[in-house]
């Protein structure tokens, strides 16, 4: 068996048993919220033996709970065919020639690219907001060329993706509605504890609206899925094409977003996942406001204490982290921090757990000091960090500063060392780094990718982000429709043409 995901695979755990990261959903907070008239919460929680429905909390949450429908495209299966030899000019070598003619080959096709094949799929969500933004996980929508979100009363819009986040497998969409949309906010998940009830709306199998119910089961748990892995684990059934959808409280506040389940067959056996509403607040926000998330970066590699290094280091307990590598020209590496050293605590904050060190540089604004305590060669030491931003994220937008009617969708970053060690550039290969592109957008439609470099903005040199920016802006200021750049990919150049129409 494996660790299967409807959109992907996973590695397999333990046990050889499934992970099905669900078509399914997250976030968490307040109940459904009908613009211009708040629905009063119902409690349900405190009754005694459980709730004794939970019918009212259902037709006050239930509007702002939606379907996700995605076209997307994707590889098709290719079939081989064995390769015969015959002596050139015989019966033989004339008929298995003509037979396999164009049959879809290692050989024959010379290398060429696989032919990509449509495929449909169903998710869940949430909307957030009466002008329609909607949450939902980076999954379901991850391969989508188009996006259909539908509500429980069976009216359709189509979304765009304002944003998603594969670390923390997150999506935002944006739909575009004549009037003010039904919706929910997020909730604390902090308040949350193992036992308390839970109810799960989504769209599982394809048969939207559907409500089940159970309890949290754990709280903090690691499925081995992201470096941010930190999920609510609840007994509520969900299943493929859950994956998205919300988790409410028996107050309708929605404290997670169902995200993967552990099965030995696909379907649910009562193991599931939810991202934490906490997590998934600040992901949003950012989503919202910049349609990328901008994590902190430190540049080490490390590993957990174990006992067995604990005892050679002579540390009474298991906490900090080991730095198994420094990046050169880091953060990290420019502070001083060294390979053997343990981080002990950061800004106070002991590392009781290997995950806390990813958490705390992430949620860290670039620019930012950290104070670290560490353990070197026996010694305590206190280290002083200015933290980077992470080279995967966005350094200077276009979309932000870009003054022309519509921005390109573009996030763009100066090449740094990690950038060159990374993508295997030489020191002496110039240009802009592209760290992100949004779907829908022009630079998408034209065919820029993420860890192509841009080296020329028409004929002009360019070896900034800003220098980037100010050439888009001087082309769209001249009138013209769009703007040439000069990307470089493995050695090979191209030049594109990209869309300025608004």
């Amino acid at each position: 068996m494996q660790i299967q995901n409807l959109k992907r695979n996973f590695k397999p755990l333990a046990g050889g048993v499934l992970l099905g990261a669900l078509l399914m959903g997250t976030i968490g907070s307040q109940a459904l919220v009908v613009p211009e008239q708040a629905a009063a919460r119902t409690s349900l929680g405190a009754l005694p033996g459980g709730p004794a429905s939970f019918s009212e909390l259902v037709a006050q949450v239930k509007p702002a709970v939606v379907n996700i429908a995605i076209v997307g495209s994707r590889a098709a299966p290719q079939r081989t065919f064995p390769q015969h030899q015959f002596p050139q000019g015989s019966p033989f070598d004339e008929m298995f020639r003509q037979f396999f003619q164009g049959q879809p080959n290692a050989q024959s096709r010379g290398g060429a690219a696989a032919p990509e094949r449509q495929f449909r799929a169903v998710g869940s969500g949430f909307i957030i907001s009466a002008d329609g933004f909607v949450v939902t996980n980076n999954h379901v929508i991850e391969r989508a060329q188009e996006i259909e979100v539908v509500m429980s009363d069976g009216q359709r819009y189509a979304a765009t993706v304002q944003g998603r986040d594969a670390k923390t497998d997150l999506a935002l969409l944006k739909v575009a509605a004549d009037v003010e949309l039904p919706f929910v906010e997020l909730g604390d998940s902090d308040v949350a504890q193992v036992g308390d009830w839970v109810l799960a709306v989504g769209n599982p199998f394809g048969l939207g609206g559907t409500v089940t119910a159970g309890i949290i089961s754990a709280r903090g748990r690691d499925i081995q899925v992201g470096p941010f892995d930190d999920f609510l684990q609840v007994d509520a059934p969900i299943n493929q094409g859950n994956s998205g959808g919300p988790l409410f409280d028996s107050s309708g506040q929605v404290i997670g977003i169902n995200t993967a389940i552990y099965s030995p067959s696909g379907g649910s056996v009562g193991i599931g996942f939810a991202i934490p509403s906490v997590m998934a607040d600040e992901i949003i926000d950012q989503l919202k406001t910049a349609g990328v998330v901008e994590r902190g970066w430190l540049g080490v590699q490390f590993q957990p204490v174990s006992a067995a290094v604990a005892a050679s280091l002579g540390l009474d307990d298991q906490i900090g982290v080991l730095v198994a590598d420094v990046v050169e020209a880091s953060p990290a590496d420019r502070a001083g921090l060294r390979t053997g050293d343990v981080i002990l605590s950061v800004d106070g904050e002991s590392l009781d757990d290997s995950k806390d060190l990813p958490r705390i540089i992430a949620g860290t604004s670039a620019g930012s000091e950290l104070d670290m305590k560490i353990l070197r060669t026996g010694k305590l030491r206190n280290v002083t960090v200015e933290i980077g931003r992470s080279e995967e994220e966005v350094v200077a937008s276009a979309d932000e500063t870009y003054s022309a009617p519509q921005g390109l969708g573009m996030q763009l970053s100066q090449i740094d060392a990690a950038a060159r060690q990374q993508l295997g550039l030489t020191e002496d290969q110039q240009g802009v780094l592209v760290t992100g592109v949004r779907q829908d957008t022009p630079a998408a439609k034209a065919g820029i990718r993420r860890g192509q470099l841009i080296t020329m903005v028409g004929q002009q040199a360019v070896d900034s982000p800003d220098e980037v920016v100010d050439a888009i802006s001087q082309a769209a200021q001249a009138g013209r429709s769009s703007v040439l750049l000069l990307i470089e990919q493995r050695g090979a150049r191209q030049f594109i043409a990209v869309d300025l129409a608004a």
